[in-house]
Parts: C-alpha cells; structure tokens; sequence
C-alpha cells in the first residue's frame, strides 16, 4: 500500500502579516497532483489543518474544496487534529464525510478504531490519534498521571489492544501529532510542554508498522518507522534551511516500509541576511535574495537612518528587521528581546522572581508551583479554544 503522509497546513496562517492561503492553495494543487500521478492509496495528514481553533472563512473554503478534490479521485484520506486545531469543530459533519472517504479523527476516546483498507497483501489498519492536551485526555484514556508520555502510551494501548484482535497478516499505521524525542524543533511551532516535559520517547511508537507524524515543521526521519513530515510551507525565518517535502511510504506485505521525500512547492525562498546596513546594501553576494522574504539583522553600533525603507528598495520582500549590535554598551545592558530569546515560559518565569528578590532564586517547591501555574493557563485556553 501506497501511502502520502504530510501535515502541519497551518491553513489561513501568514508570514510576517503576508497571506499564504495562495501559496497553501498551490501546495494543495501540488498535493493533488501527486495523488493522481503518484498512485497514492491513502492520504495521511497528521494535524494541524488550520492555524488556529476558529479560521478565517477563506482557509475553510480552501480546505472543502481540497477534501472535494481528494474525494473526487477516490483515494481515501486519515485526518487528525492538531494543537492548533479546534477538534470538535473539525470532527463536525465527520460521519456524513466518512461516506466519501474522508476520515477524521478528532476523538481521543476512539484511538483503537481504524480506518480499515485492503490491498493485494490483505487489511492494513489506520489509527488516527489526535493531539492529546494531557490534562483533558487523561480520565478518558486512563493514563495514569497528565502528561505528554502517559496519556500517548495510553491511546498505544488502545491501539495495540485492537491489533491483537485482529488476523496476524494486518498492517498498521498510526497517525499522531505530538513531539518525540529526536525532533528539531522551530520557532514557528506552538509549545506544547506540561510539567516542564514536552518529548515522548519513538519507543511508544513499537508494534506499528509506520508511524506517520505531525507537530515538528521540519521533515526528518526519527527510525526507519517514525518520521515527520514537517510544514509544507516554512511559517518562520528558523526553517529557511528546511527542505519542504511530504513522505511517499510504500508499505509492503510484510510491514517493511520504503520512504521517498516528495518536494512541496517553494512560493518563495527565505534568507536570514546580517551585517550592517551599508553591507546589507552593498554586498554583491546578496544579489540572489533580492526576490526572496528576507530577515535582516543590523549589527550598526547605531541605529540607521530609516533602515527599513533603505533596504526595502533593494529587498522588496524584506517583513522583518532585527537589531544586534556587534558592540555591545558599555553598560553590559542587552535588550529585552535578547534576553528572552530562546528561553521557555518557565526560565522567563524564574527569571522574574530572580529580579524582584534581588537575587534570590525560586527554590523546588517554588520552581513546582510556577510550572503547575504555567501548565493551568495552557490548558484553560486549549480548553477555551476547543468550545470556541
């Protein structure tokens, strides 16, 4: 069986306050196209269809019309949702679509239910997990304590419980949207850590034949068996070195699984440019980002005269200005923006209790509490976001 796995939509997102749903649409076009050519057997996308719990009207046209395309050729396609999805709006209307052959996944409690596909070799079974906010989903799967590993270990149990019911020459995939252990991350991805732990082990993954990913914007292989497929768009300056592409997995009769990487589509390509604003300017090398969105970091000592418009005549596409002084003040002073870069909600947290008590630093049981109240604000706005 031929399967299409890719993820991460993100429809109705932009870049920088520019629109992408016409480069989401030409990647739908794209994704299509392989269907038909490729002779895909199953679609697999691994959640985050929308950017966010209520999308604009325009991401929801585009994505009808695509499930409308996908129907058309006959080709079953598994969907899950993601954390930036609102899963009881994406499952509404979910049985009438199964009809068609669109099959999404948005409740926890039916993780053992597959969608049920045979080819020459026999069944293969498809078990779609959707994001599982830990807090929300313990009680229904029975995981033992709320977090990431436990309640994903839970939902394997399920499916496991339902494999072993089943004839022995059954193939299995698992769509799951969650952050394993080996991944890269990037900017543009939505943390998801509770009690100071986002990562799941691959290893929860044993006893699947494939296990089809979602979250990570970067594509990237974690065993022959667990992979990512990433973003088919790059939503931030951080992957402007990824290659963009979805996985086409042949699964053959005995489970063994063989991936070739399908390249998405490049509406337009990224470049991360630094120096001062008279290199920026000047530098011959720079001649081929001159059609590409550009980040620029000013290293001037100084802040420039009207930077933006200057570097805006030779990089129209420039949407985002950085400065970094190469010296810095005297004074030892960085900026707000510098300090904060890269650090977790928890170490900005302990960092603001190190500041007003002049010095002293949060002890465990403090550490405990400021992790416990990050962890309860997280979820009150999955949960507000999901009754949207």
């Amino acid at each position: 069986m031929r399967v299409l796995h890719t993820s991460d939509w993100h429809l109705g997102r932009s870049f920088h306050r520019v629109n992408l749903l016409a480069a989401q649409r030409i990647f739908l076009d794209h994704l299509v196209e392989t269907v038909r050519t490729r002779e895909v057997d199953a679609v697999l996308v691994a959640g985050d269809i929308y950017d966010r719990a209520v999308p604009p009207l325009a991401a929801v046209e585009l994505f009808d019309e695509a499930l409308h395309r996908l129907a058309a050729l006959g080709v079953p396609t598994v969907m899950i949702s993601g954390n930036h999805d609102s899963a009881r709006r994406l499952g509404v209307g979910s049985g009438l679509m199964e009809r068609a052959g669109i099959h999404l996944r948005t409740d926890p409690a039916g993780c053992g239910t597959p969608v049920l596909l045979d080819d020459a070799h026999g069944p293969v079974a498809l078990y779609g997990l959707p994001y599982l906010e830990p807090a929300m989903v313990r009680d229904t799967l029975g995981a033992r304590r709320a977090d990431h590993a436990e309640v994903l270990r839970a939902a394997m149990e399920r499916v496991r419980a339902d494999l072993a019911g089943r004839p022995a020459v059954t193939r299995s995939v698992v769509l799951a949207h969650a952050f394993v252990t080996g991944g890269t991350v990037s900017d543009s991805e939505r943390d998801i850590t509770v009690g100071g732990v986002a990562s799941v082990p691959a290893a929860v993954f044993d006893g699947v034949d494939y296990a089809a990913l979602g979250h990570l914007h970067g594509c990237q292989t974690l065993t022959e068996r667990v992979r990512y497929s990433g973003s088919p768009l790059a939503y931030s300056f951080s992957e402007a070195g990824h290659r963009k592409s979805s996985w086409l997995v042949d699964l053959d009769g005995d489970g063994t699984v063989q991936a070739e990487r399908v390249d998405c589509p490049v509406p337009r390509p990224l470049a991360r440019l630094r120096g001062t604003l008279d290199q920026l300017l000047d530098d011959p090398a720079h001649a081929r980002h001159e059609d590409s969105w550009v980040e620029a970091t000013l290293t001037d000592t100084a802040r420039p005269h009207e930077p933006m418009a200057r570097l805006t005549k030779r990089f129209p596409h420039l949407v985002s200005l950085v400065f970094d002084p190469d010296e810095i003040p005297a004074d030892g002073a960085a900026s707000y923006a510098q300090r904060l870069r890269g650090r977790s909600d928890q170490e900005i947290a302990e960092d603001f209790v190190v500041h007003v008590r002049a010095g002293r630093a949060a002890d465990a049981q403090e550490r405990a509490a400021l992790r416990s109240a990050i962890d309860e604000v997280r979820t009150a706005e999955t949960a507000a976001e999901g009754a949207r």
